[in-house]
């Protein structure tokens, strides 16, 4: 009897305290982090007026931000697994907590700078961690529903960030934008105090047993962190005409080349890159990649849109893109719960087509469109995103060992980040030469001997000259009316063109999404 009793499989871990408590308590920091990487975006001009520094100076608090995060995201794992995932997680809510307010109290911008440094690091751990909480907090036919809470405050705070954002530097002061991540720090680290703990697969290992990849750090620093600050300044310093952002490519791309065999060679990796082997881990990484590709860039181009080519203020830009996100919030849960009931695989599917037909309905676009229109194609867009997180992540961790979530959560989140900043990148430059190109078409087209442009040119000339102005001004305001219009065209041109091109960006990943292996329905309470 006791042989029958000893045999008998051991019951998998679960932590003391509610499972929903635990998702509560570690999504509130990293909702603020997340909100963090956007919300300070349309504060820059306040942060340039009251440091008294230059547009380009301040540019570099987000820059900071942005290198620092990424640096930090794919040695959270690593570093989890050193001192403890709890004690990892709630150290950085504590810098992150701690450097929000000296952010918030930073008399000089190089301070400011050196705080968002200081306030990335703390950040940059928060979202794999929490993933990996959540991971090994709940069973595996109930992770759909906790990433579904998770991807609530991944996809909804950038959207909200830029409205949030405007909101209180108008309202109070750009120092705010700091301050509120204070209280909610708080919050989140007595909750993580008193409900998280660790597995037994994941204890603080003994200073003895610890062995630290020197060079695997720093070809990650150097490759991440200069990869970063290309993608956020190539753009506005036009690319490889500038030789810091040429030499910063070619340092960028060695670093990463020689951290991927190092690491793969390495008995103790930082970030464990043998991961990538199975085909389903990899595959749901490229399509992280794409989910934050489309979704940052798409949330920068409509706002950008909106205000340069159809006069919306920052504060009615940002009300259309925040009922994609309340349409978001309420989607995931339940694709959280049909991720339990159906294969992931064709949930990612339907989303990756929805996603793409919302960006082929925005190619629809022109300079007539009202504010209804461009509502709900946000709304379309959302609809598609809130299919794509909770089942991508739910396929990813369905194959990867307990002791490994750690990594693959960080790697993950990494994906998803770059993402964002290869879109983001991508779509700016994009922008401005696609605009470019449609204006040389178009003014090659406005010429004498045109008889659309001769009629526009005499029809604008009798109207001005009918309001007092004389031949010769009257010319030259038509001139500069008609060229004023090309702009605008050549520039709407171009917005379609950046639509056009996300479409089929991810359009072409539908038929991939079934390299990944089936995830089997779990029913009771299975292992990891």
């Amino acid at each position: 009897m006791a042989n029958a009793v000893n045999s008998a499989p051991e019951a998998p871990w679960r932590p003391a305290a509610n499972p929903w408590a635990i998702a509560l308590a570690v999504t509130l920091a990293t909702f603020m982090e997340i909100l963090d990487t956007s919300v300070a975006n349309v504060a820059l001009p306040h942060i340039s007026g009251g440091l008294s520094a230059g547009q380009d100076e301040s540019t570099w608090v987000l820059t900071s931000y942005l290198v620092s995060n990424a640096i930090v995201l794919p040695l959270s794992g690593w570093l989890s697994n050193i001192m403890g995932r709890k004690r990892f997680y709630m150290g950085c809510v504590v810098l992150f907590t701690l450097s929000s307010a000296l952010c918030g109290f930073a008399p000089t911008l190089p301070l400011l700078i050196f705080f968002r440094v200081l306030q990335g690091i703390g950040g940059g751990g928060l979202q794999p961690s929490e993933q990996a909480i959540l991971a090994d907090t709940f069973p595996p036919q109930k992770r759909g529903m906790a990433f579904a809470v998770y991807g609530i405050a991944v996809v909804t705070a950038p959207a909200i960030g830029p409205t949030l954002g405007g909101w209180i530097t108008d309202n109070w002061s750009w120092r705010w934008i700091f301050f509120i991540n204070i209280p909610v720090g708080i919050v989140s680290l007595i909750l993580t105090s008193r409900l998280v703990e660790d597995p037994p697969h994941l204890r603080r290992k003994k200073i003895s047993d610890i062995k630290i990849d020197y060079v695997g750090i720093g070809l990650l620093t150097v490759g991440l962190g200069l990869l970063q600050v290309v993608l956020d300044k190539g753009q506005r310093d036009d690319w490889f005409e500038s030789n810091y952002i040429l030499v910063f490519s070619l340092v960028a791309a060695a670093a990463l080349i020689a951290v991927i065999f190092w690491e793969l060679h390495h008995e103790s990796p930082i970030v464990d890159l043998r991961l990538l082997k199975d085909r389903t881990f990899f595959m749901a990484n490229i399509l992280m990649f794409m989910v934050g590709f489309v979704l940052l860039s798409s949330t920068v181009l409509i706002p950008l849109f909106l205000q340069t080519l159809m006069g919306y203020t920052a504060r009615d830009a940002g009300l259309v893109i925040s009922p994609g996100g309340i349409a978001i919030m309420l989607l995931m849960p339940m694709v959280g719960f049909l991720v339990s009931k159906y294969d992931p695989r064709y949930l990612i599917a339907f989303g990756l087509l929805v996603t793409s037909l919302a960006l082929f309905h925005m190619t629809s676009f022109n300079l007539s469109i009202d504010y209804r229109t461009a509502v709900w194609a946000r709304i379309y867009q959302a609809i598609g995103l809130a299919f794509l997180f909770v089942p991508i992540n739910t396929t990813a961790f369905s194959t990867v060992p307990p002791g490994k979530t750690n990594a693959a959560s960080g790697l993950i989140n990494l994906s998803r980040n770059i993402g964002g900043s290869v879109g983001i990148s991508l779509v700016a430059t994009m922008l401005a030469r696609r605009a470019q190109f449609h204006q040389n078409i178009l003014v090659s087209r406005a010429s004498a001997s045109d008889p659309q442009f001769r009629s526009l040119f005499n029809g604008l000339s009798q109207q001005l000259s009918h309001r007092g102005s004389d031949a010769a001004t009257a010319s030259a305001q038509a001139y500069r009316i008609i060229y004023n219009m090309v702009i605008r065209q050549s520039t709407m041109l171009a917005y379609i063109d950046c639509f056009k091109l996300l479409a089929v960006a991810i359009s072409v990943f539908i038929p991939l999404v079934f390299v990944m292996k089936k995830v089997k329905a779990q029913k009771g309470v299975g292992a990891h």
